[in-house]
C-alpha cells in the first residue's frame, strides 16, 4: 500500500492480559526476543506500516513494566487503561480515540503477535476500504479437526472445509465497533474477538488470508518459534 493512501487508521493493543499459560514470572508481552520485548516488536511493527499513525496500548493500571519500555515515551505511542477483558481493553482504547477523533478506522491487533508481515496489513485494509464494513486476517484449517465429549474422548470429526483460524489485527470502523462491543457487554454476550462483535449484530466480515507464521505466543515454546520467524524475516 503506497503512503500516499489517504486512508489514516490507528492500532489498538489490548496489553493487559497476564498470560498464566506462558508459566513465566511476567506477562507474555513482557517476555524478550533478541534483547526486546514481544510487545515492543508488535507495536514498532505496527508502527512501520505508512497508514498507522497512532498505536493505543491498553494497559493494566499499575502495571510495573510497562513504563520501563522505550515505546512508553514514543510520540506515537498512547497509553489507556487496560479492562479485566480484552472487550474491555479495546472498549477503553476505542473511547479514548473517539473523543479524540483520532481516525475513522482502527486495527485492533494480539500484543503477543509479534510476526505480523505488513503486506498482510495491506490486503487487510485494501478489503476494508472496498467493502466499508472491514474485516480480519485468518487462514484456512489444514488439520483434522475432532469434537470431543466431557470425557476428553473423540465424540466426532468436523468437517475443517469453510473453517479458519481467527487471526489479528481485525479491522473496523471506530464507531462501528465501538457500538458493537457496548452492546454486546451490555448483554453479557462472550467476545472472544472484534468480530464476534460484529457478527452478534447479525454483519459479516470479511475473511482475508494472512500468512500463518503469524502466530501469537500462548504456550512456552511459541517464544522460540516467534524468535526464529523474526530472525528470518529480518530487513
Amino acid at each position: 500500500m503506497s503512503s500516499a493512501s489517504p486512508l489514516s487508521v490507528v492500532a489498538v493493543v489490548p496489553a493487559a492480559g497476564v498470560g498464566s499459560r506462558m508459566q513465566a514470572d511476567r506477562p507474555k508481552q513482557y517476555l524478550t526476543i533478541q534483547g526486546h520485548t514481544v510487545l515492543e516488536h508488535t507495536v514498532e511493527k505496527l508502527l512501520l506500516h505508512p497508514v498507522v499513525n497512532k498505536v493505543v496500548v491498553a494497559i493494566t493500571d499499575g502495571d510495573p513494566y510497562f513504563p520501563e519500555l522505550a515505546i512508553a515515551n514514543h510520540p506515537d505511542v498512547i497509553r489507556v487503561s487496560g479492562g479485566r477483558e480484552r472487550a474491555d481493553s479495546v472498549l477503553s482504547a476505542l473511547q479514548y480515540i473517539a473523543h479524540n477523533q483520532l481516525a475513522e478506522w482502527v486495527l485492533v491487533h494480539d500484543a503477543a503477535r509479534p510476526c505480523l508481515d505488513l503486506q498482510d496489513v495491506d490486503r487487510l485494509i485494501a478489503t476494508a476500504e472496498l467493502n466499508q464494513l472491514g474485516g480480519i486476517l485468518a487462514t484456512p484449517v489444514r488439520d483434522t479437526m475432532k469434537r470431543a465429549d466431557s470425557a476428553q474422548k473423540i465424540d466426532h470429526t468436523v468437517e475443517r472445509e469453510a473453517l479458519w483460524h481467527a487471526l489479528t489485527p481485525q479491522m473496523f470502523k471506530t464507531q462501528a465497533l465501538t457500538h458493537a462491543l457496548t452492546q454486546a457487554l451490555e448483554n453479557h454476550i462472550a467476545i472472544t474477538d472484534e468480530a464476534s462483535a460484529m457478527e452478534w449484530l447479525g454483519l459479516k466480515p470479511a475473511l482475508v488470508q494472512g500468512r500463518a507464521d503469524n502466530i501469537k505466543i500462548t504456550q512456552p515454546e511459541d517464544l522460540a518459534l516467534a524468535e526464529f520467524y523474526l530472525s528470518r524475516n529480518k530487513g
